[in-house]
């Protein structure tokens, strides 16, 4: 059968491909392609390919479901030839590629089945650049999908039934739970909490985004530099130590409350320290040129020295 002629088929004869990464279809968006649908038709035939007596999806998921609930008899699709196993995979990556909208905590989980497959028929794990290829993504996004496979199963699930809810009913991302895993990460590289309380600190700020309680995505990240300043010695440990449990035992303590009381005015002038190194460092490469100031750049340097004389005055 040529592979672009167009073949109507029972939809009850199509089964779903078991490698689609896709597992969440979205009430409210599943309803609006259903209308458009029963008003027009579907406009893009599916894609399968022929699996003993059944036909088996590549393409169009979405629009075989709202045709089932529309109770449509014939679809139109175009028939492939069936893929080996990690060939369907890679299919199943490459319209992902291009739906953007596709979860990815489902797609982080077929990335292991693809990764699992490579191994199988080639004796060795891919590397990062060669799952990229395969998945067709960037190894910055599978780097990043692998970060999803390493957290504890208990947080994959809540993510999946978090997934099952309408958009608008979601309180937990992926994003909130690895902005999480990687503030107690760095806090436990830096000794400040052990692998325990790493647990236990990733569990509050998730417990926080789902109350509410935080509510910017990458507010953890503030913890991160809480790990640096400690690292540097700005900051004691068992300073450092106290304000980690307050943060995981009291509910409404937020990061900000935690940046605040320890690491604030260290960050702070430790991004005014290096702005005047910065300008320090332009100055001398302003006169080892010879470059002679304008007016408007002398003004500006008066301005700052007068500045600086009353702040170290005042302070």
């Amino acid at each position: 059968m040529k592979q672009a002629e167009v073949t109507l088929i029972d939809p009850d004869r199509i089964k779903r491909n078991p490698d689609n990464p896709r597992l969440i279809f979205h009430a409210e968006d599943m309803l609006a392609l259903q209308q458009s649908i029963a008003e027009q038709g579907i406009l893009v035939p599916l894609t399968v390919y022929l699996d003993g007596a059944t036909y088996r999806l590549l393409d169009g998921e979405r629009r075989w479901r709202c045709a089932i609930k529309l109770g449509m008899r014939k679809l139109p699709v175009i028939v492939q030839a069936k893929p080996e196993r990690i060939a369907n995979i890679m299919m199943m990556f490459a319209i992902h590629n291009a739906r953007k909208d596709w979860d990815p905590l489902p797609t982080a989980l077929k990335l292991e089945e693809l990764e699992r497959e490579f191994e199988k028929r080639n004796g060795k794990r891919p590397t990062e650049k060669q799952l990229a290829g395969l998945a067709s993504l960037s190894r910055g996004e599978v780097r990043r999908l692998k970060q999803l496979l390493a957290l504890p199963v208990e947080y994959r699930d809540e993510l999946l039934k978090e997934l099952e809810k309408p958009r608008a009913e979601q309180k937990v991302t992926v994003d909130h739970v690895l902005e999480a895993r990687n503030a107690a990460a760095s806090l436990r590289t830096r000794a400040v909490v052990d692998e325990a309380g790493e647990e236990r600190l990733r569990r509050a700020l998730v417990n926080k985004f789902r109350s509410g309680v935080l509510t910017d995505t990458v507010e953890p990240r503030k913890l991160r530099r809480l790990a640096r300043a400690v690292e540097r010695q700005e900051v004691p440990l068992q300073d450092a130590q106290r304000i980690v449990t307050q943060l995981i035992r009291e509910p409404r303590y937020t990061v900000e409350d935690a940046f605040r009381e320890s690491v604030e005015q260290i960050d702070f002038e430790h991004n005014l320290t290096t702005l005047v190194e910065r300008v320090s460092h332009l100055l001398d490469v302003h006169a080892e040129r010879r470059f002679q100031p304008s007016s408007a750049t002398k003004a500006s340097l008066r301005s700052l020295a007068e500045r600086i004389t009353r702040f170290l005055r005042e302070g």
